[in-house]
């Protein structure tokens, strides 16, 4: 059974009180809180067992490195990929996507290339196609959701043309929580030639994923909205892509031997891992994967979506209420603002005084902001320790907001 009261006692934060009110946190799409046992295992990590990793003998070392590479491991295990060397580690989404970047599509594109996106994009899945289309005179090309917030696979599919190099798609928008179906476009992508990165950030969290099913060429997760640290991530790299790629950052341990006038690269995942890594940070995601992994991503799935249709309820219960976003399938994310008042901040501020924690703003996310015709949103997240209880509670606090704003 998912008893939600016994896992909200793994995270201690839970119990505190902000405002002189019990903590509800509802921002779990910017990031999640951490279990105790994350936070014992980077204690560990710092206080018991810390060294740099791969480069020395000695005992301390040996350990790190064995469990810092044990994450890649658990990460290969818990998206599905068949090798644990198509695992690159790093600090997060930003970090793999700006390597995808860098490291494979600028050396192949020139302009007039096209890479196809979704308006829907967090802006770690924009910006690093810009800095090509500035530099490069790549070409975006950009599909839209329809009014419920759906995006078509097809529609990402008939945007190719002999153009395209790359579709750089999310499998879950981070503010309207629509779920995208990735392996049609990955499957149509490669009948075509065209390589397919996911951001599978908000994804990874909320549903089961198995990467060598969707068929992806890359896909990026971050640690922190992981219930781990900050600063932790990685991505998923064909073995194929990997082949096709330069070097990202140079230094540590992606070369195997440099002279004055030479360099010799490593091979594999640390040809792309360069100087000291997040050490303790990739240790402490590794607990929080088994975490997850222990409560089974299965139970997590079916009790947000529990949460997502009574939230659904009770908000649509409010005539003055808009929320954006209203898939079927869609992910426990609410995009809410007050009809005619209130500004998505002063929502906040007011349920921020309830002890309710949620963000308002544009959520890394202006191109679909503008696609909705607002300027920011009030933005309620719910994560694995949420309750039915909380969403009565947000309600309530959101029609406070009605009553102060009239």
């Amino acid at each position: 059974m998912y008893d939600v009261n016994e896992i909200r006692k793994e995270f201690p934060i839970l119990g505190r009180q902000v405002n002189n009110k019990p903590l509800v946190y509802l921002d779990n799409g910017a990031s999640a809180q951490k279990p105790q046992v994350v936070i014992d295992a980077i204690t560990q990590a710092y206080s018991q067992e810390y060294s740099n990793v791969h480069r020395g003998l000695h005992t301390l070392s040996n350990l790190a490195t064995e469990n810092y590479e044990a994450v890649r491991g658990k990460i290969q295990r818990f998206i599905g990929a068949k090798h644990a060397d198509e695992i690159l580690i790093n600090s997060g989404t930003t970090e793999g996507i700006n390597m995808v970047s860098y490291a494979w599509a600028a050396p192949r594109m020139q302009a007039g290339d096209e890479i196809i996106l979704s308006v829907m994009e967090h802006h770690a899945n924009i910006v690093p196609w810009h800095f090509l289309r500035e530099r490069l005179g790549v070409v975006l090309k950009w599909v839209e959701p329809d009014e419920t917030g759906h995006l078509d696979a097809q529609a990402v599919l008939n945007a190719i043309t002999d153009k395209t190099k790359l579709i750089a798609i999310t499998q879950m928008s981070n503010v309207l929580g629509s779920v995208v179906d990735v392996k049609t476009i990955c499957t149509g992508a490669k009948a075509k030639g065209i390589a397919v990165l996911v951001d599978g950030s908000q994804s990874a969290v909320h549903m089961p994923v198995d990467v060598a099913d969707i068929g992806a060429d890359f896909f990026a997760i971050t640690g922190h909205k992981l219930y781990g640290p900050t600063g932790s991530g990685a991505i998923y790299v064909k073995r194929e892509r990997q082949e096709e790629m330069i070097p990202f950052i140079g230094g540590g341990d992606m070369i195997k031997e440099v002279t004055r006038d030479t360099v010799c690269y490593n091979g594999g995942v640390h040809k792309f891992e360069a100087g000291t890594p997040g050490i303790v940070q990739t240790i402490g995601f590794g607990a929080a994967l088994d975490f997850i992994t222990d409560l089974g991503i299965e139970n997590i799935h079916a009790h947000e979506n529990a949460l997502r249709d009574y939230a659904t309820e009770r908000l649509g219960a409010l005539n003055w209420l808009n929320v954006q976003g209203t898939t079927v399938d869609k992910g426990a994310i609410f995009s809410l603002t007050i009809e005619g008042h209130g500004h998505p901040h002063d929502i906040s501020t007011v349920v921020d005084q309830r002890g309710i924690a949620v963000r308002a703003g544009h959520h890394c996310a202006q191109p679909l902001m503008q696609h909705l015709g607002v300027n920011a949103t009030c933005r309620a997240s719910f994560g694995l320790y949420n309750t039915m209880e909380e969403v009565d509670k947000l309600v309530d606090a959101l029609t406070l907001c009605h009553e102060l704003f009239a």
